[in-house]
């Protein structure tokens, strides 16, 4: 790609001053068919978001991150800490995701589906814009004394932001520890339950501090995803990009003048207006190329296709498109790189799959007491002693379970309970219990017994041990 002329922007972030200070981004309202899309879009994510915690599927919730039980649920499905392999896998599978719709469509992850644009764009600046005006409203009320009309404006503003991070806190609380804890703990009152309120308000102080102040910085300077983009890109990648061959032709950019004959002069389409730079939401210059500032937002190609439509000049100036499209007229093509992230993508589903149908909704741990070896009973019997950990992943409770050995002939004694007992729903039932088999049964001093788990008369899960016996001399 043709290299600008004036490289100093890439000295420093286009949201600090010379001196180092923050440069305040006033962007100017944004509108167009890309707009228009985005709203749809961004609109229906937040309400899934709202939604999501609540929606139980077979009784789990739709979607849960506890990190603190270690207890997630992902589209319905419930995650224990006996799963952690397929969570892995499922973030594995995410963020290859992420990385194959990076190399082949650029940040269309951040300008599209990233909660941070999303509320940022949506719901923050569109309450500025209603609330402050547009840019330049914006620019003479942060200059303007405090007056009644600004102090007015700031309370209001503030408190609606507060309001919402609140709101956003509380849908955040209810991913972390589920709906349902969070629901009691709103009912039953906050101060009864002083160890979540505090992260509550801390989360809430969080998200202000973000929407209200940090805002476009979090993009640009806490994010690393916008740095990936120098691994993850290359010039076949979809991208919001300025053709430069058309805007600045032989001549380069140029004020627009009526009637004038800008081909003739040998000057390109760009007029030189900026207001591709005022509709930037973090205050860059498309102009300059692929920056890491660029969010992908489109909100230069709808400002951009605006003025060329005014000046009947033809759109696509600013558009979706590859470095390749823009120099040598080559189209987007499937390839072997992306070919390859496909490849792994499909293998990591394709596994993860192949796991979740072979998941049990009951998972059995039977292990050898430590420090016992055997006991050697009356009647030649040999004794081990285990402790077991049954585990109910489901939302009903396995009532009437029991114990029984396959192939070998022997008894097993649960202690402290009946040989029936039950397992709570979403919870454990752990406990001691004695395996006693005759020893001509044995074949030696260590032996592989299987032991199946059943709720009444069904099989629910086996699992395996090692009993130890005396070891015999031929």
């Amino acid at each position: 790609m043709e290299t600008p002329k004036n490289e100093t922007f890439r000295d420093s972030i286009g949201t600090l001053t010379e001196d180092g200070k923050r440069a305040w981004v006033y962007p100017k309202k944004p509108s167009g068919r890309y707009y228009e899309k985005r709203k749809i879009v961004s609109y229906g994510l937040i309400a899934f978001l709202f939604i999501a915690p609540f929606i139980k599927v077979g009784g789990n919730q739709f979607l849960m991150f506890n990190v603190l039980e270690r207890r997630f649920n992902i589209f319905g499905f419930p995650f224990w800490p006996q799963d952690f392999y397929l969570f892995v896998i499922s973030m594995l599978i995410g963020v290859i995701f992420i990385a194959l719709f990076t190399v082949a469509f650029g940040r269309i992850f951040c300008g599209w589906i990233c909660p941070q644009t999303i509320f940022m764009e949506m719901v923050f600046r569109r309450i500025e814009y209603w609330i402050d005006g547009d840019r330049n409203k914006q620019r003479k009320l942060d200059r303007q004394k405090w007056d009644a009309e600004k102090i007015r404006k700031r309370l209001l503003k503030w408190f609606i932001f507060l309001v919402i991070s609140f709101l956003i806190a509380n849908v955040f609380l209810a991913y972390l520890i589920g709906s349902d804890k969070l629901i009691r703990y709103i009912t039953e009152g906050p101060f009864a339950h002083t160890g979540t309120l505090i992260p509550l308000i801390i989360f809430t102080a969080v998200f202000y501090f973000v929407f209200a102040w940090f805002r476009e910085q979090v993009c640009i300077i806490a994010c690393p995803y916008g740095r990936l983009q120098g691994v993850l890109l290359d010039n076949k990648s979809i991208i919001v990009a300025y053709d430069h061959k058309r805007g600045e032709a032989e001549n380069g950019r140029k004020k627009f003048r009526k009637n004038e004959d800008r081909e003739a002069l040998g000057h390109g389409d760009c007029i030189d207006c900026l207001q591709c730079v005022n509709v930037c939401p973090t205050g860059i210059d498309i102009r300059n190329g692929t920056q890491l500032e660029c969010v992908n937002c489109t909100a230069c190609i709808d400002e951009c296709d605006h003025i060329m439509e005014s000046i009947d000049l033809p759109k696509g100036l600013i558009r979706y498109a590859s470095e390749d499209e823009i120099e040598k007229k080559k189209k987007f093509e499937f390839s072997p790189r992306l070919k390859g992230y496909t490849a792994v993508l499909v293998i990591l589903i394709g596994v993860l799959s192949g796991l979740l149908l072979l998941r049990s909704d009951v998972e059995a741990r039977v292990l050898r007491l430590p420090g016992q070896l055997y006991e050697h009973k009356q009647g030649d019997i040999i004794s081990n002693v285990f402790t077991y950990k049954l585990i109910n992943k489901t939302t009903d409770t396995i009532s009437d379970v029991s114990f029984k050995l396959r192939k070998y002939k022997g008894e097993i004694k649960l202690v402290s309970t009946s040989n029936n007992f039950e397992v709570p729903a979403q919870g454990a039932a752990e406990g001691t219990l004695f395996i006693e088999i005759d020893k001509s049964e044995l074949s030696g001093d260590k032996n592989k017994l299987m032991i199946e788990v059943y709720s009444k008369d069904e099989l629910i899960e086996t699992t395996t041990v090692n009993f130890l016996g005396p070891r015999s001399y031929n």
